[in-house]
């Protein structure tokens, strides 16, 4: 089954300018909300799995429930952004800073915790979420899924 899986995400990948990402991509990534640090994914990297570093801890932490004083910032359609960029993250124009937040895939109803952070362009363009969010999301890592944007 790996080898399916890696023939189907190399195009994704390539098309993203994964060597050039790769070689910008930041060594380690914070995430706050369980003071872990997420490592980068290998360099050989070319499979889903393989660039999904999050441990198991990180995963249960952002399947956590919504936080108090969150709201409904929108929806957007939003791309697989840097697969060797670990963590839990959304980069979007709907915010003006780094903040945390969630996104939930309507069709699945899965909720996850994320960092939101910003990106130019109209509160109407759209998005890029990480390979780790997409996946606890259930939503397609080749599609354009909706999804709905909480913060605080």
């Amino acid at each position: 089954m790996k080898p399916f899986r890696l023939v189907c995400l190399a195009p994704l990948l390539m098309s993203c300018g994964l060597a050039e990402k790769l070689a910008k991509a930041p060594d380690r990534a914070i995430d706050p909300e369980v003071a872990a640090v997420t490592p980068a994914p290998p360099s050989a990297a070319a499979t889903a799995d393989e660039f999904d570093t999050t441990t198991e801890a990180e995963r249960v932490a952002a399947l956590a429930g919504p936080p108090a004083g969150e709201r409904e910032l929108g929806r957007t359609v939003a791309s697989l952004g840097n697969p060797a960029a670990p963590g839990f993250w959304l980069e979007t124009p709907m915010v003006s800073e780094t903040m945390q937040g969630r996104v939930v895939y309507p069709p699945t109803g899965n909720s996850v915790a994320v960092e939101l952070r910003p990106t130019s362009g109209p509160a109407t363009a759209g998005s890029r979420v990480s390979l780790p969010t997409l996946r606890l999301l259930g939503a397609p890592l080749t599609g354009l899924p909706e999804l709905t944007v909480y913060g605080g």
